[in-house]
C-alpha cells in the first residue's frame, strides 16, 4: 500500500502548467513544509520540504485558492522517478502524487498566523451570483447541521 497523510503550510505559491493537447489539464507543483514531530534537546523545530504535484480539478483548485503559508492536508501517494539533466547527470526525484487536499485551518486563523494574503482576483458580476441560495435569518433552529 502507498498512502500518505501531510499536514504543513505551502512554502510559495503553486506553480501550475497545462499539459498539451485537446483536453489540457492543470498539474500544479507546491512544496509543503511539514514540522517534525519530535526535536532534540535543545534543538530548534525542523521541518521537512515535501514536493506535492495536484492534476486536473485538484490542481485547478490549488491554482486558486493556495498560496504561501497557507496550512493544508493532504492524502496521496509517493512517487519516484528519475530524469538526465542538461550536465548528463541523473536526477531523481520524489513527490506525493495529491489524491485528495483541503484546508488544515480557518481563514481567520490564517491570517492571525500571517499565513494568509488575499490574492487579486476579478470580481464576478453581480447578474452571475454565486451559486448559493441566501437563507433568511432566524431559520437557524430548522437547520440540520447546526
Amino acid at each position: 500500500m502507498n498512502k500518505v497523510i501531510l499536514m504543513g503550510r505551502l512554502t510559495r505559491d503553486p506553480e501550475v502548467r497545462y499539459s498539451q493537447g485537446e483536453q489540457a489539464t492543470a498539474v500544479a507543483r507546491y512544496t509543503l513544509a511539514v514540522d517534525r514531530r519530535f526535536r532534540r534537546d535543545g534543538d530548534q523545530q525542523t521541518a521537512d520540504f515535501i514536493n506535492c504535484v495536484a492534476f486536473g480539478r485538484s490542481g485547478e483548485f490549488a491554482e486558486k485558492y493556495f498560496h504561501k503559508g497557507i496550512k493544508v492536508a493532504i492524502t496521496g501517494r509517493i512517487q519516484t522517478g528519475s530524469y538526465t539533466n542538461q550536465e548528463g547527470q541523473k536526477v531523481y526525484t520524489t513527490d506525493v502524487v495529491v489524491e485528495e487536499q483541503e484546508f488544515a485551518e480557518s481563514k481567520a486563523a490564517s491570517e492571525q498566523s500571517g499565513g494568509y494574503q488575499p490574492v487579486a482576483r476579478p470580481e464576478p458580476s453581480a447578474a452571475a451570483g454565486d451559486g448559493f441560495m441566501n437563507i433568511p435569518d432566524g431559520i437557524d433552529e430548522e437547520l440540520p447541521f447546526n
